[in-house]
């Protein structure tokens, strides 16, 4: 028996507005929306599918009342696949993102940003030929 890594739920204030930020990083669309829920996808997940074998997650932005308070635990690393890291980068600013430094110093060959709720990600080595 297993389990599988089906979605990744992210607290937030504005599930419409992150979710859209997130489309734009990922290349996903809108799979799903409720009062309060929005979750995104590369593809739309049936029980027979995520059964059969593993799947890409989705992300699924749910609103709290709360704000973000310290460094996430846990975040998400992107690899730019049509760009240079920097151009990605670049890229990202322009939607909302914003650079970070949690410590990770400078020689470092990944970039830390946040999202526009805080949200720390990294973003990696650029995949493009």
């Amino acid at each position: 028996m297993a389990s599988r890594f089906t979605e990744l739920a992210v607290d937030c204030h504005d599930p419409e507005g992150l979710a859209a930020f997130w489309c734009e990083v990922l290349d996903f669309e809108v799979i799903d929306r409720s009062e309060g829920k929005v979750e995104i996808g590369s593809w739309v997940p049936t029980v027979e599918d995520v059964r059969a074998r593993q799947m890409p997650p989705t992300l699924v932005f749910i609103q709290v009342p709360e704000s973000k308070a310290v460094k996430n635990r846990l975040h998400l690393d992107v690899s730019p696949i049509d760009d240079s890291t920097e151009g990605e980068v670049s890229r990202l600013l322009g939607h909302g993102a914003t650079k970070v430094d949690v410590g990770q110093g400078a020689d470092r060959n990944w970039v830390v940003m946040a999202d526009p709720e805080g949200n720390e990600f990294c973003v990696l080595r650029t995949l493009a030929p």
